[in-house]
């Protein structure tokens, strides 16, 4: 009996457990152990949390980024209806295609999208074909508008001519009373643009005082080479003259006078650099303004077939330091063309007359063409001293002999032409 009780507990411990079993004894957890536990399963549930949120965030964000890039590029309801809102200007770079003009319109919020106006601009020759400069657009038009806009010569902006030999100020012919305008009146022109009715203007008086107040000279972009006798100018406008050279420019409508001025003279002394001024003037023992100077003297005293000849002129009076004695000198501060001076007149002293002062004079007296410059930079060989025309057909005679000279002189006189001994 004692033997088989035993064996059948032997047999119960052997055999497998019961349902109502829990397995091995477990070790029981401290306090401080299951509160260790909690809080790690808080920080995962947190973490967890914080992890999906800043998931949907970012979807959310790339969904709506990249919706917007989508119908800014390429959305169907990709267009503006109705005449628009405002009146703009906006500027067309140079080498800029009809996606990066699309983009500029687009940043301006003249076009809703860069699609549409590339789509409406497919095919147009005259959109692929469109000059850098400044143009007045509408703000939300159809992007169909937005090209007839950019297409009609009539909405181009800013678009600045100058003839040569012109100078700052409007001349005034006294046989005529015929006004050239100057320099600064073309400026002026060119930045007057019609924004919905009211036509806006830099005035000439602003270019004025930003050409005479601005310093030092670098505000205005005056080159190294120039800025000695511009600033020796003191507070005078006219010390830049001839630093604006002949030329198309761009302008902007919206730019500030001195910004205006600031970015021809910049231009335009890039052009004298390209012109080889500095090492023409090196060669020549002069200053590159000097040179500058001189043609402009070449480019008011004769016609272009004479103008090599006409710079030797300067350059053989100067070298034997004798005055110029140019009418032209005595007329630029008069602001007067193409008359006679009279001895008082000749008798002024002004910072130009080269009736009374030796040298040139102290300014360009108007913008010099290309032709003039490159007399200046590179004169006809020879020994004249004076040169005088004689008919109204513009012929001109060079002499280094002074009584030939006044021969020459009765002869312009005999033909009716009234010029004075140079």
């Amino acid at each position: 009996m004692a033997e088989g009780t035993q064996r059948g507990e032997a047999g119960r411990r052997g055999s497998p457990p019961t349902a109502g079993a829990v397995g091995p004894h477990r070790r029981h957890r401290t306090r401080a152990e299951r509160i260790r536990a909690r809080r790690n399963r808080r920080r995962r549930r947190l973490f967890g949390g914080l992890a999906v949120s800043l998931l949907v965030v970012v979807v959310v964000a790339a969904v709506f980024v990249g919706s917007r890039l989508w119908h800014t590029v390429f959305g169907s309801d990709n267009d503006y209806t109705g005449s628009g809102k405002r009146d703009i200007v906006i500027q067309v770079h140079d080498g800029d295609s009809t996606t990066a003009v699309g983009e500029t319109l687009f940043n301006h919020g003249v076009v809703r999208t860069v699609r549409a106006f590339v789509d409406a601009a497919h095919g147009n020759s005259a959109i692929s074909a469109i000059q850098p400069g400044y143009y007045r657009m509408r703000t939300e038009i159809p992007a169909k508008s937005a090209v007839q806009r950019l297409a009609d010569p009539h909405n181009r902006v800013g678009k600045l001519v100058i003839p040569e030999g012109r100078q700052l100020d409007d001349t005034t012919d006294m046989k005529t009373n015929a006004v050239t305008p100057g320099i600064l009146t073309l400026i002026s022109r060119a930045t007057c643009v019609d924004l919905d009715g009211t036509v806006h203007c830099v005035s000439v008086s602003d270019l004025r005082n930003a050409a005479a107040q601005a310093h030092p000279p670098t505000a205005l972009s005056v080159p190294q080479w120039a800025t000695e006798p511009v600033t020796a100018m003191g507070n005078d406008h006219r010390r830049i003259e001839g630093l604006i050279a002949p030329g198309t420019f761009n302008v902007n409508p919206s730019g500030s006078a001195e910004s205006i001025l600031s970015t021809l003279i910049n231009a335009s002394a890039e052009m004298y650099v390209r012109s080889d001024l500095l090492d023409t003037a090196t060669s020549l023992s002069l200053s590159p303004y000097d040179v500058l100077v001189v043609a402009s003297l070449v480019q008011r005293e004769s016609k272009p077939e004479d103008f090599p000849k006409v710079a030797q002129v300067i350059y053989n009076r100067l070298r034997e330091h004798r005055t110029l004695e140019f009418d032209s000198t005595v007329n630029y501060p008069l602001d007067r063309r193409e008359v006679a001076t009279t001895d008082a007149d000749r008798a002024q002293p002004t910072p130009w007359n080269t009736y009374v002062s030796d040298g040139v004079p102290a300014t360009p007296i108007c913008s010099p063409g290309e032709d003039a410059l490159r007399a200046a930079e590179h004169p006809e060989p020879g020994d004249w001293l004076y040169f005088v025309t004689i008919d109204s057909q513009g012929t001109t005679l060079f002499t280094r002999d002074y009584q030939q000279h006044l021969a020459n002189i009765e002869l312009a006189r005999h033909n009716g032409v009234l010029d004075s001994a140079r």
